[in-house]
């Protein structure tokens, strides 16, 4: 199989790959998603979802790669994402590793394109078909469920948040849920938190490093080190910032629980 990819240019694969490596959660996801997981035959130390995942080595992390163990593996298929993967990508198949970048969407809807196009890679493009209606269906379902402006902070070493161009920004418009920075022409950004009060969130959504212990607490800190006073919805981390189908389901949870802080606020 000959493709033509944006970033990596000629692209040559097995017709049907049956020995992949994922080194990107969101592949790592999909892939189980597909019903595939068993071509998996390694994987990266942030694909840590689904739990059967959990079983495969670890061949790197999001920048580097454990080249000897991913050549004795000897996969057909070295899945990685786009954005701070670009260079490992670019790297790995410069070193003769059969390497696929499945671009970071800038909609929900990429999410789905994503598993159409893994499907097609894997030769079993029919069985994205009812995946992506169902969750087209999940999502459709949380249109228009709110009516605020909400200020998202994801932690990720420090504050960072969504404008114009995310997946995220577009996934909570569609709920109804406004981000404050949605203007700003930049997908992920750090703001500048004295702009955010002037800005007039009705919420806040924290979004803590992934298993941070007690992070409804550290959210509540930070409100009063800023000194703000506004409803607060937290996440249980990794979760918005997960672009794999689990994410359909993480925007449920987020729903619920927003419907649930502001029938206490």
């Amino acid at each position: 199989m000959r493709i033509h990819h944006d970033l990596l240019g000629e692209v040559v694969l097995k017709d049907e790959p049956r020995r992949v490596v994922s080194l990107a959660p969101h592949a790592t996801d999909s892939l189980f998603a597909l019903g595939l997981g068993g071509l998996l035959v390694g994987r990266s130390a942030f694909c840590h979802r689904p739990a059967q995942a959990l079983s495969l080595p670890v061949l790197g992390s999001y920048t580097r790669a454990r080249e000897e163990l991913l050549a004795e593996l000897a996969p057909d298929l070295v899945l990685l994402g786009t954005g701070v993967q670009r260079g490992l990508a670019l790297s790995l198949k410069e070193k003769g590793f059969p390497v696929f970048v499945l671009p970071l969407p800038s909609s929900p809807f990429g999410i789905l394109e994503n598993l159409e196009l893994l499907a097609g890679l894997l030769g079993v493009p029919e069985r994205a078909t009812p995946l992506v209606q169902f969750l087209s269906k999940r999502y459709l379902a949380l249109a228009n469920r709110f009516r605020l402006r909400v200020y998202l902070e994801i932690d990720l070493g420090g504050p960072v948040t969504v404008g114009r161009g995310s997946y995220i920004a577009a996934a909570l418009r569609h709920m109804g849920l406004h981000p404050v920075f949605g203007d700003v022409p930049q997908a992920y950004f750090t703001p500048d938190l004295a702009e955010v009060e002037g800005r007039a969130p009705d919420l806040f959504i924290y979004e803590p490093k992934p298993w941070r212990s007690r992070p409804q607490e550290a959210a509540r800190r930070l409100m009063e080190e800023r000194g703000w006073r506004l409803p607060l919805v937290v996440t249980d981390g990794d979760e918005l910032a997960h672009f794999g189908p689990m994410f359909f389901g993480f925007l449920e949870k987020l729903a619920e629980r927003v419907a649930r802080t502001l029938g206490e606020a």
